[in-house]
Formats: C-alpha cells, sequence, structure tokens
C-alpha cells in the first residue's frame, strides 16, 4: 500500500482514496499512479502513525517540500493531516503543501483555513474554471453549483493563515483567456494562479 512517494525532488502523502469531485479530467481515470509510483489505491486509510512511520523512512530534509497529495482529496482527512503535519513541522524542516479542490469547509462542515496556520506553508487550489456552471460540468462536485463559491471563499479566508496561496488551472481545459480570467479571479482573493500542464 502506498502511503508516500516520490514526485521529483517531493515526497507526496497519499492518505485517502475519497473525493468530493469527480473532475473529468482526473489523472485517476488513467492508470494506477502517476510518476512512476506504485498503484495509489488504497486498500484502506492509514492511520496517523503509519503515515508518520512511513514519512521518517525518507530522508526528509534532502527534499525541497513534502505535498498531501494522492489519489484522493486532503482535507477528507482534515483533522488527520493535521496531526501529522504537526508531527512533520516538530522534527523535520521542511516546507509543507497540501493540494486541495477548496472544498474543505463544505467537507467538514466548517471553517477550516484557521487550522491551517503554522503548519502549512503553501496551499494549491484547483480553480480550473472562470465561473460557477463551468466549474460544475468539469469537476461535478457532489455539493452542487455551490460548490464553486465555496471553493473561492476557502482560497480567500486561507490567505491570512498561509503564506503561500495559489489556485491552479489545467492547461487542456482552458483557453488563455480563460487563463488570464483565471489569473485576474486569483489575484482577486490574495492568491496568485499557477497555469499546470496535464500529466495524462
Amino acid at each position: 500500500m502506498t502511503i508516500t512517494y516520490k514526485v521529483k525532488n517531493g515526497i507526496y502523502v497519499n492518505m485517502t482514496n475519497r473525493c468530493p469531485c469527480a473532475c473529468t479530467f482526473c489523472l485517476r481515470k488513467n492508470g494506477d499512479g502517476v510518476y512512476g509510483s506504485d498503484s495509489l489505491w488504497l486498500e484502506r486509510e492509514p492511520e496517523v502513525r503509519e503515515v508518520c512511520m512511513s514519512l521518517d523512512r525518507w530522508d526528509l530534509p534532502k527534499f525541497d517540500e513534502l505535498v498531501f497529495c494522492g489519489y484522493g482529496e486532503p482535507t477528507e482527512r482534515l483533522d488527520d493531516l493535521l496531526q501529522v503535519a504537526g508531527y512533520v513541522k516538530s522534527r523535520y524542516d521542511i516546507p509543507i503543501r497540501i493540494n486541495t479542490n477548496g472544498l474543505s469547509d463544505l467537507i467538514n462542515g466548517r471553517s477550516t483555513a484557521p487550522e491551517l496556520a503554522g503548519l502549512i506553508d503553501t496551499v494549491s487550489i484547483s480553480l480550473n474554471a472562470t465561473n460557477a456552471q463551468d466549474y460544475y460540468k468539469l469537476c461535478r462536485p457532489r455539493f452542487g453549483i455551490g460548490s464553486y463559491d465555496a471553493m473561492l471563499s476557502f482560497a480567500r479566508s486561507c490567505v491570512p493563515y498561509v503564506p503561500h496561496v495559489v489556485m491552479t488551472v489545467v492547461d487542456v481545459v482552458t483557453s488563455p483567456e480563460e487563463q488570464e480570467k483565471s489569473r485576474r479571479i486569483a489575484e482577486s482573493l490574495g492568491a496568485k494562479l499557477r497555469v499546470r500542464a496535464y500529466e495524462g
């Protein structure tokens, strides 16, 4: 069972396969793993201690960052994720990032950005569209059409608590015009935009 894996010079943490979205471009449709990893489909969700033990097998200070991103939405296990982040921060000097769809508040039923303070250095949020209708068609969130505004609200709420807030769009599903509009949306929230190359 693959709990942690290497991508370039980062260590990625795969804690869950649960996700409230069914994005039309999701990498999970293309195979069992990414970037040469073993299968990221979990037999079960690992306990916090198992995740910490898996991380301790790596020489973490040699890596550029630790990233919560696997075959699921990391904030589906936000409480456990923050426990792991606290463990890492207490032992290692390595930046921590969460790659997320930005629906944490809907998933957890509360405002979650304040909980990231002091533990998470970067939050990378999938924007992927410039309006609620296109977002709903593209990402198909189970929370409905209101998910887009919830994602934007989460991004805005992260800015006071997380040093780096980034919003992303995937190059194959956005035109240059949409990317520029996305940049303006991100900047209006206090975030930066990154255009991601599709790794299909």
